[in-house]
């Protein structure tokens, strides 16, 4: 190789790099952006809550303790949202070691079918866990392999109402390993939601109660939160919308690419 070549080689791999840190410095504004609005979801749900106790608007001292005992609620839920967005981060930047092994994928499913079937049967779900092939193995950490897919199956869950929910290993290389998990429900459910305000006049109890029931943490920061996670394993994580191809009920898919082992 002369030395234009190598000065191309050498310009091509600068190229690769400043991609590589463009595509990698977007996803990081982005999880920022979700990660403010998931972590406001709850602190609005406690500051609308003691709005109601501190305007003396609760209609008895049994209405007032519940209040309190959602806000308490609400503060968990914000305490965990924290750690999960903290462990993801140390995990990002190596401060968490990943425990990188050959798994079997077969072993991973049943653990997973173990987690979350009776959760399913308890909200009427049919849960299908395809049994993988037993020699596919995947390059991963057992433990935020196995969390990563609960919490998606778990949000699944907690969308729906009817319907099934399917998971399968649906393509193998000699590099990777597909996972599909198809839920009855739409896409957008899994969509970064506006965020919600606590504007409202503090003197209507009906409008304060009905912003306390619309607040939710949504899906999509657990769906961020796997996504990274698996990015890290040397995977990726994608949305697919197949609800036309399923005769115009919803269905969406979420498609987990895995490291072969």
């Amino acid at each position: 190789m002369n030395e234009i070549d190598e000065l191309k080689e050498e310009l091509k791999q600068a190229q690769l790099a400043y991609q590589m840190a463009a595509q990698m410095s977007q996803f990081k504004a982005g999880f920022l952006a979700r990660t403010s609005h998931e972590l406001r979801s709850p602190l609005s749900s406690m500051i609308g809550l003691h709005q109601l106790i501190l305007s003396d608007l609760c209609e008895s001292p049994e209405e007032q303790k519940e209040f309190i005992a959602q806000a308490y609620q609400s503060a968990l839920k914000l305490l965990k949202l924290i750690d999960e967005i903290v462990a993801v981060s140390k995990t990002e930047y190596g401060s968490n070691q990943l425990n990188l092994e050959s798994l079997q994928l077969a072993e991973i499913f049943s653990e997973i079918k173990r987690l979350t079937h009776l959760q399913a049967a308890n909200y009427n779900l049919k849960l299908e866990i395809v049994a993988p092939d037993p020699t596919i193995t995947v390059y991963a950490d057992r433990d935020r392999l196995i969390q990563l897919i609960f919490n998606l199956i778990d949000s699944g869950i907690a969308f729906m109402n009817t319907g099934r929910i399917k998971v399968s290993t649906t393509k193998v290389t000699s590099e990777t390993v597909t996972v599909e998990i198809d839920l009855e429900c739409p896409i957008t459910l899994w969509q970064e939601q506006k965020g919600i305000e606590a504007n409202f006049d503090s003197s209507n109890l009906t409008e304060i109660r009905q912003f306390l029931q619309e607040i939710s943490l949504s899906a999509n920061m657990k769906l961020l939160l796997s996504q990274t996670l698996l990015e890290t394993m040397g995977g990726s994580l994608k949305l697919l919308d197949l609800s036309e191809q399923n005769k115009q009920q919803p269905l969406t898919r979420i498609v987990l690419t895995c490291k072969k082992s």
